[in-house]
């Protein structure tokens, strides 16, 4: 049987010779269906606040499940953001040993053409200076000649001018002046 205030309210009971006090019966049983009657809306209030509560912990097991995802989802991103980051800085580093090492090499073939340039420019600079020389020495070579040779001419215009000063021609030679004088 399923107890409700009302039920309890209009409960009748059978009579009996000496029975109870009908009245004190009734204000009983009108105490006990108010007492019922609150039970019976805390009990509901609390069924309401049960299933809210359940509800709130529904939707905080979805959030907490969404938040864990999340946090797995960036985990991982992170991850793959490092791993990521350390392959490129790899690469990176990769071409610039690569960069660094063909800067080098080319610094170096550099470095022997300019040595080699360097060697023959000595090597042009030594048969300059021979060659230079070897004019120097041709030249002096035909200059003494050229000065003997002069010599040689004064010295027999002095001979003639001589003979001919003995011989007291007052005569004036310009070709012997000139030829003097140069």
């Amino acid at each position: 049987m399923k107890f409700t205030p009302f039920a309890i309210k209009s409960q009748e009971f059978n009579r009996t010779v000496r029975g109870y006090d009908r009245d004190e019966v009734k204000a009983f049983l009108e105490k006990l269906s108010d007492e019922f009657e609150k039970l019976q809306s805390e009990n509901e209030r609390l069924k309401t606040e049960l299933e809210r509560s359940e509800e709130q912990l529904k939707e905080y097991k979805r959030i907490e499940k969404n938040l864990q995802n999340a946090l797995l989802s960036a985990t991982e991103n992170s991850s793959k953001a490092v791993e990521s980051t350390k392959k490129q800085t790899a690469l990176i580093l990769k071409e610039a040993e690569l960069k660094a090492a063909q800067m080098i090499e080319n610094a170096k073939e550099n470095a022997n053409k300019i040595r080699d340039s360097v060697l023959k420019l000595r090597e042009e600079k030594k048969l300059l200076i021979a060659r230079i020389k070897a004019l120097i020495d041709s030249q002096a070579a035909a200059l003494e000649l050229d000065v003997q040779t002069i010599d040689t001419s004064v010295k027999k215009k002095e001979i003639e001018n001589q003979d001919e000063e003995k011989n007291d021609t007052p005569e004036i030679n310009i070709d012997n002046i000139l030829e003097k004088l140069l």
